[in-house]
């Protein structure tokens, strides 16, 4: 299997998680799995790197990196020309549309001939029996679409949050008869399947392409076992307690400030929180912006409140993070058509949970039923308050038995169990194709035709 995966570790990006597992799953079922990223020193301009991510990353899996890399995300200063220099703006107005120019994405588009090069190069080496593709960025498809032109190698999509949807808004991110749309249309009519992360995203789908609805399939995040502390909780109310938030810092500042200050409300009331502590820990920003942006600044002008930015967590120490809190702080982007990962880690660790995030956001419709949610009070500044107030009790209240049942919420999640059926799922999908006849591999086409980077389809 060929495996486009633009995020796979080192990089730190919450994505490498579920790539990491896919990866290993197949391995497990049997297959040689060849994974493309872009070289680690491209993810060091753009969100970071944990090579603690590439411990548990089967040692069968073979990586390519291409040297690709986010122009836009340079920081030296001395590798700009005079353009760039003198008139940021305009060049990267132009930029866009240079990208843009070679497949209708931002930022990617120009990646097209080296992901077409390279898995036309994998496929001649060694012949691909399937092509697997995270997106984003959706620039991979042309490199899948390349290669099935070229070879019929059948294909399946992971979209994760999906690529005509704008999950944020939740609305139609694009029109059908848009360039994006006849690409996405195009990818669809011959894919074995495509994975989505929840039930509203497959929904918009299966709607949009009924057609092709008994190949959507949720594919949910989930966790992994090793991030749980996996213990009943001691809380120490006399040395303060500890909430904290452990997730990448991709909210509005405003919404950090309405969680802050329910916060200090918070403080003010109850006697709990009194000489208690708010731990943020994660990537904030990336490229010049990292860790240098408006929400650095009000975290550290929330230091009198207690609030501490401890940067990144190696994924090898988050076990060891939860460990030395008392109660979680969820706070979200979205609504129905987003989940996050970061939900499903936050209940195996068996401690309360504040949500901060819109009521209708699917986050709540996984936590529904955990013992130790203090359920879904939208972004009321009030309302939080309350909610903090009521997870200190939790934190302190909490016997081990409703702590234990707090983890097993989440035993259904694990990313392991979700990722291995879903693996088996799409290789029995491949195999009841090419019984059909649907899609089968012709490595005659490949080996008859030229291999020129660009391909055909627009």
């Amino acid at each position: 299997m060929i495996y486009l995966a633009i995020g796979f570790p080192p990089a730190a990006k919450s994505c490498a998680y579920r790539m990491r597992e896919t990866a290993n799953q197949f391995v497990e079922a049997g297959w040689d799995v060849t994974v493309v990223t872009i070289a680690r020193d491209s993810w060091q301009r753009d969100s970071g790197v944990d090579l603690t991510l590439l411990d548990q990353v089967d040692p069968l899996v073979r990586v390519v990196e291409l040297p690709l890399a986010r122009e836009d995300l340079e920081t030296d200063i001395r590798l700009y020309d005079e353009d760039r220099a003198l008139r940021p703006n305009e060049w990267v107005a132009r930029l866009r549309v240079r990208q843009t120019s070679t497949f209708p994405e931002p930022n990617f588009g120009e990646w097209r001939g080296a992901l077409e090069q390279a898995v036309l190069d994998i496929h001649r080496e060694h012949r691909a029996d399937l092509l697997l593709a995270s997106c984003v960025p959706y620039v991979n498809l042309a490199a899948v679409w390349r290669l099935w032109e070229d070879a019929r190698v059948p294909y399946a999509m992971d979209f994760r949050d999906g690529w005509s949807i704008d999950v944020i808004e939740g609305v139609e991110a694009f029109s059908r008869d848009s360039e994006p749309g006849r690409w996405e249309q195009r990818m669809l009519d011959h894919a074995v399947s495509l994975w989505v992360v929840n039930d509203p995203i497959a929904a918009h789908y299966r709607e949009r392409y009924p057609d092709f609805a008994d190949r959507v399939r949720v594919v949910r995040n989930g966790y992994d076992a090793d991030s749980s502390p996996g213990r009943a909780h001691r809380p120490d109310p006399g040395s303060g307690l500890v909430f904290g938030y452990l997730g990448t810092v991709n909210f509005t500042a405003q919404q950090l400030e309405t969680v802050l200050s329910a916060w200090r409300a918070a403080r003010e009331q109850e006697p709990l929180l009194a000489n208690a502590r708010f731990e943020v820990r994660g990537h904030i920003g990336n490229g010049a912006g990292r860790e240098a942006n408006r929400h650095a600044e009000i975290l550290k002008q929330a230091e009198d409140d207690g609030v501490r930015f401890g940067g990144p967590a190696a994924k090898a120490e988050v076990a060891s993070v939860y460990a030395g809190w008392d109660a979680l702080v969820l706070i979200l982007i979205g609504g129905r058509y987003v989940t996050s990962g970061k939900v499903y880690e936050y209940m195996a660790t068996g401690l309360p949970i504040v949500s901060a995030h819109v009521v209708e956001h699917d986050a709540s419709n996984v936590l529904r039923g955990h013992p130790l949610w203090t359920g879904s009070a939208g972004m009321d500044e009030e309302a939080l308050t309350r909610s903090f107030v009521r997870a200190a009790h939790m934190a302190v209240g909490t016997s081990d038995a409703v702590h234990a049942e707090a983890m097993a919420h989440a035993d259904r999640f694990t990313r392991r169990a979700l990722m291995s059926a879903a693996v088996r799922e799409l290789i029995d999908q491949l195999a009841a194709d090419r019984a059909s006849g649907r899609g089968a591999t012709d490595t005659a086409v490949l080996a008859e035709k030229p291999i020129v980077a660009g391909g055909t389809a627009s």
